[in-house]
């Protein structure tokens, strides 16, 4: 049986939800809005990013990495065309092809880059706001700049 349009328009306004919450993901890490951007996951966020070298494991560590990381660089980063999948009315769960480009200080640890890649993630309704539960990051492509 089809879908009501109460339905349909349920699935896309929760999808709609959803890539508001990952442009102000992108738009948190840019700006370096740390505390907007900790309130976009959920307290039991589960990280899974192969390239860090910090390796968080709570929601908690994962804002410390990025603040540690993005402080005082220039960053930009951008989601493209999401596959986005309505599991039921509080899970859902999204592809993104991303692009970034992070240009860090001199005395920085953390290497300036570009990269390719897409960002794997589920998200959950709590208090009728989408967070961000769990985030994989795989990069296709990604190339160390020098700095300067």
């Amino acid at each position: 049986m089809d879908a009501s349009i109460e339905e349909q328009v349920r699935r896309l306004v929760a999808i709609e939800e959803i890539k508001q919450l990952k442009a102000r993901y992108f738009r948190a890490v840019d700006l370096k809005l740390w505390d907007e951007f900790a309130q976009l996951f959920t307290a039991d966020l589960q990280i899974d990013f192969a390239e860090s070298t910090s390796k968080p494991m709570t929601r908690e560590q994962f804002v410390d990495s990025a603040r540690r990381h993005f402080d005082g660089a220039m960053s930009v980063h951008h989601g493209h065309m999401p596959e986005i999948e309505i599991i039921d009315e509080t899970h859902a769960r999204g592809v993104w092809p991303m692009f970034d480009l992070v240009e860090t200080p001199e005395d920085s640890t953390y290497q300036s880059h570009t990269g390719y890649g897409h960002y794997r993630e589920e998200y959950r309704k709590e208090d009728g706001r989408w967070k961000i539960c769990r985030t994989q990051l795989t990069r296709l492509k990604r190339v160390v700049l020098d700095k300067g």
